[in-house]
């Protein structure tokens, strides 16, 4: 078995696709910073999961640390590179940018180039389904243009792609960026809705109900995203010989590259989502209606024929399942009857 670089080990998906990856034999060395943009101790608890393997290695280090990131890629030999690490959340670019470029610009330009000089085998990073932006067209497709974000924080998941595609060219890389929708599940993270609806419901406080309700989303529970990541990994891109610069298909490249939505293809409006949480927890959530928020898009939903095609997966666990997974999984971590 191979070594694995994750980065985001101690995220909420870098958690659980390490977990995955230890599982199939390989030996993963995982990268954080362990930043308190989110409670510090979630992240300490998941890596202490990790760590119960001895394959797996911790390096705690920041993705814009240039020197740290050479010496990691010199200091080991990675066959495959998941990048998932990235200062997260859309509502918190407006108030902090530079973290997102720091993080997510600068840091996967280091990551990039510890790939090009360690000749990493496959490169798979973390994009999003923000890059859709203003994008009214749905479902939203990979072969869709995205030129108009409308938060920082998918303009430089937009400027990862763009980054990837250049290093797939000049370098022949083989880069994959992978377009999440709304993930959730257990050891999630707490700034997103789920976790923080029913941390609200459970102590009796109201929730912030944004757009009144009416947006929709295309939640996608984490084992799916999980296992759509470990198979993507053994799934090299190649260049599309088929590709026309005349009528360039922005999902494809003459490069070794290409990106991929991974969606629950079933998009949920918001206030459905809280009435299933709602019966999950046996209590009536208490509803502060409120208008759209800047940044924020009314809906999203996910074209996974891409993904389909290429890994025989496309993500199918049910809402209510999902949102009952999660439920369990937060009264025993924090031990609430």
């Amino acid at each position: 078995m191979s070594c694995l670089l994750i980065t985001g080990a101690a995220g909420f998906i870098g958690y659980h696709v390490a977990l995955r990856c230890l599982d199939e034999g390989h030996t993963v060395v995982g990268l954080d910073n362990l930043n308190d943009y989110y409670d510090v101790s979630l992240k300490h608890a998941r890596l202490a999961q990790l760590q119960a393997y001895p394959r797996f290695q911790f390096v705690k280090l920041s993705l814009e640390d240039r020197s740290g990131i050479a010496n990691l890629f010199s200091s080991n030999r990675f066959s495959r590179v998941i990048h998932l690490g990235a200062q997260a959340g859309v509502r918190y670019s407006l108030e902090n940018p530079h973290s997102y470029v720091d993080s997510n610009v600068t840091g996967t330009l280091n990551i990039l180039e510890g790939c090009r000089h360690a000749g990493v085998e496959h490169l798979v990073y973390a994009s999003s389904s923000s890059v859709y932006g203003s994008n009214t067209s749905q479902p939203f497709s990979v072969h869709d243009n995205v030129d108009h974000p409308l938060s920082l924080y998918a303009a430089t998941k937009k400027a990862n792609e763009l980054m990837a595609h250049t290093y797939s060219h000049l370098f022949q890389i083989p880069t994959t960026g992978l377009r999440f929708f709304t993930v959730y599940g257990p050891w999630g993270r707490p700034d997103m809705a789920l976790f923080k609806f029913t941390k609200a419901i459970l102590e009796g406080k109201p929730i912030d109900v944004y757009n009144e309700g009416k947006m929709k989303r295309d939640f996608t529970y984490i084992d799916d995203i999980a296992t759509a990541i470990v198979r993507v990994k053994d799934r090299i891109p190649q260049a599309n010989e088929h590709w026309n610069s005349d009528t360039p298909d922005p999902g494809t490249s003459a490069a070794p590259y290409c990106v991929f939505n991974i969606g629950n293809h079933q998009p949920t409006e918001l206030m459905t989502f809280i009435e299933l949480l709602e019966k999950a927890l046996g209590r009536k959530a208490i509803k502060n209606l409120m208008p759209m928020q800047p940044g924020d898009v009314p809906s999203t939903f996910a074209d996974v024929q891409a993904l389909v095609d290429a890994v025989g997966f496309s993500p199918a666990t049910p809402v209510e399942t999902g949102i009952q997974r999660f439920v369990q999984w937060y009264r025993d971590y924090y031990q609430i009857a």
